[in-house]
């Protein structure tokens, strides 16, 4: 996820709008071929590859406008940043119907506890008040306690800001070297409170080095819940990325979104943004392009 405002440059990466009209047309040519988008949850993940950006503030409702209704513009979907423990940012807040009626699809995001490759520490109970009198995001707080609370804030957050019932929102993980195991307590927990609540749907963001066994636990706390359709993941990291390949080619059947750059300038009718790019199997990765 882009975390800040930064981007960095890379001469490789095309920019002229005759390559932004190309990938539009392999992805209307794509999308032709896609059916069953209506399905809330698809069990099965097509070989789409819708394109889409995150970008860590709201870039504003004109450029959103632009870079949506542009022709050749390949973007039909833009992550929605939730205030979350670790993004306190606010600035997408109340652009939900904004943006859905621009016709941009939604994939929701809620960037939860990380680990910054360190190991959570065991904390008493007045030690992790007195944490969080102080800040929302710490390692320290990692736990399966945590967890169940971000899940009831994210449903909270996400029901404030008008979300229809039953779409995905993404956990966002972020990469680690190895994953400790308050941190699986932690993700676990929050999936399974999601599934209990049985408003939203959990899916989780996580890189590449930690999918495999990220969706395995994932799929477990839903199995456990009776529930039998696929867990949504967004896989960050990999190589090869390019806005053309379907999610999965990052390795993992069970990938519906594929981030494969991060903080790149992108433009649309010479409107700039720092933006990470992927391509998701769904034009609304949180859902139906309806909602």
């Amino acid at each position: 996820m882009a975390f800040s405002g930064a981007c960095s440059s890379n001469p490789t990466e095309p920019t002229e709008q005759s390559a932004i009209v190309d990938v539009a047309a392999k992805v209307a040519q794509a999308a032709a071929a896609v059916t069953g988008q209506d399905a809330p949850i698809a069990d099965d993940y097509e070989k789409g590859h819708y394109v889409g950006f995150d970008t860590h503030t709201y870039p504003g409702t004109a450029v959103m406008r632009t870079w949506k209704e542009t022709p050749g513009s390949p973007y039909s979907w833009v992550g929605y940043y939730l205030p979350s423990p670790c993004h306190a940012d606010k600035s997408w807040l109340g652009k939900r119907d904004t943006l859905q009626k621009m016709g941009w699809g939604l994939a929701i995001i809620y960037v939860g506890q990380q680990t910054w490759s360190k190991t959570p520490r065991k904390l008493s109970l007045s030690q992790l008040n007195a944490l969080r009198r102080r800040t929302a995001c710490s390692t320290d707080l990692i736990s399966a306690d945590e967890g169940t609370r971000n899940a009831d804030d994210a449903v909270a957050r996400a029901t404030s800001e008008g979300f229809a019932d039953s779409v995905v929102i993404f956990l966002d993980i972020e990469r680690m070297e190895k994953i400790p195991p308050a941190m699986r307590d932690y993700y676990r927990a929050w999936a399974a409170r999601m599934l209990a609540d049985g408003t939203y749907r959990p899916g989780i963001y996580a890189h590449q080095h930690n999918a495999q066994q990220v969706f395995d636990d994932v799929r477990d706390v839903f199995r456990a819940a009776g529930d039998t359709t696929t867990p949504r993941m967004w896989v960050a990291g990999g190589k090869g990325f390019d806005v053309g390949r379907a999610p999965q080619d990052v390795g993992f059947a069970f990938a519906g979104v594929w981030q494969g750059v991060i903080d790149i300038a992108r433009s649309v009718a010479e409107v700039r943004l720092p933006v990470d790019l992927n391509v998701a199997s769904w034009a609304s990765p949180s859902g139906t392009a309806t909602q």
